[in-house]
């Protein structure tokens, strides 16, 4: 019935082509045209779709993956698969203006499908957090609202720069980098993690390894030494806190032996949102919990009170969003 209906939709061409809009260029070097601002959006990864609500353009979204729950309201709109595994069919139903997409674990075969209908589709493609800032601007201009799009980037560098000058000069503490509970694994250089950890002034333990996501042995951290360790978890009980515990006792590790284990909620650093900003600040005070910093409002931007400080991380945790190999888009 699926293929039915696309095939239908491919030969009527609903959206044939009209009058020449404005061209974008997107973040793997696509053209992508609009003929007017749009007003029904399709997200294809949680990190977009809390970048357009960010933004203010939750009402615009018509359409969301699976595991898009934040802001909450996000979890009431229409499901098209998970971004690895999207529905076309469900996609086209929507009757979207304008898909965004991204370039790390959309499959390229269903960004033609819908581009083949007519279906402009703009792919992201942030690989750090600067990127990631530009990438609110980026999207912000595609929707009409440029303005916004760069007061809040903005503020957003502001407090990114206010972490790298409050922890400039000072001791730069080991870091290991758990990413997985059952074969530990850890990131290396060009991750979301790495930077995460340079820009808030730690070293990354395993950023040199060849793997992009290493798999690490016990014995392997006990040689590292590292001063932090960080679990990346999708909640603050069970499993996670388990591994913490465990971690805790093996006092050989100077981050065990000083009690500085800690759980991380993951959707505060894996994801490519504006919500990575304040995953830094979340890394800067483990980091560097002696740095005098003034927390007063400074989540203010989410809307989150202030006492959640005592408590970071403080949202809902979900399922994790890798960085994925980015896969060709080039042919038809």
């Amino acid at each position: 019935m699926r293929l039915v209906y696309l095939l239908l939709v491919l030969t009527l061409g609903i959206w044939a082509g009209g009058s020449r809009g404005t061209l974008f260029t997107d973040g793997i070097g696509r053209e992508v045209e609009l003929d007017q601002v749009p007003r029904r959006i399709v997200a294809l990864a949680p990190s977009i779709t809390e970048t357009l609500y960010f933004l203010g353009l939750g009402d615009r979204v018509v359409g969301v993956t699976r595991f898009s729950a934040y802001p909450p309201e996000a979890a009431r709109k229409p499901k098209v698969g998970s971004y690895v595994d999207l529905n076309p069919e469900q996609i086209i139903g929507l009757s979207p203006d304008l898909v965004i997409g991204t370039a790390d674990g959309n499959p390229p075969t269903v960004v033609r499908l819908l581009e083949r209908v007519g279906i402009p589709v703009f792919v992201l493609d942030p690989r750090n957090i600067r990127q990631v800032i530009e990438t609110l601007v980026i999207v912000g201009k595609l929707c009409g609202v440029r303005e916004r799009a760069l007061t809040l980037a903005a503020g957003l560098s502001r407090r990114v720069d206010a972490i790298v000058a409050q922890t400039a000069g000072r001791p730069k503490p080991l870091v290991f980098l758990q990413v997985n509970l059952k074969s530990i694994m850890a990131a290396s250089k060009n991750t979301f993690l790495d930077d995460l950890v340079r820009l808030a002034g730690g070293v990354n333990m395993t950023r040199d390894e060849p793997a992009t996501y290493p798999r690490i042995g016990l014995e392997a951290v006990i040689r590292g030494q590292p001063e932090v360790i960080l679990i990346f978890s999708m909640d603050r009980q069970g499993a996670f806190e388990e591994a913490r515990q465990q971690w805790l006792k093996w006092t050989l590790i100077p981050a065990a032996r000083d009690g500085r284990v800690h759980l991380v909620d993951a959707d505060l650093t894996n994801r490519p949102s504006p919500r990575i900003v304040r995953g830094l600040e979340v890394l800067a005070r483990y980091f560097h919990p002696d740095a005098g910093w003034d927390d007063r409002g400074y989540l203010e931007e989410f809307k989150v009170p202030v006492q959640c400080r005592d408590t970071l991380p403080c949202s809902i945790g979900l399922p994790i969003e890798h960085e994925a190999k980015s896969k060709s888009y080039s042919g038809t």
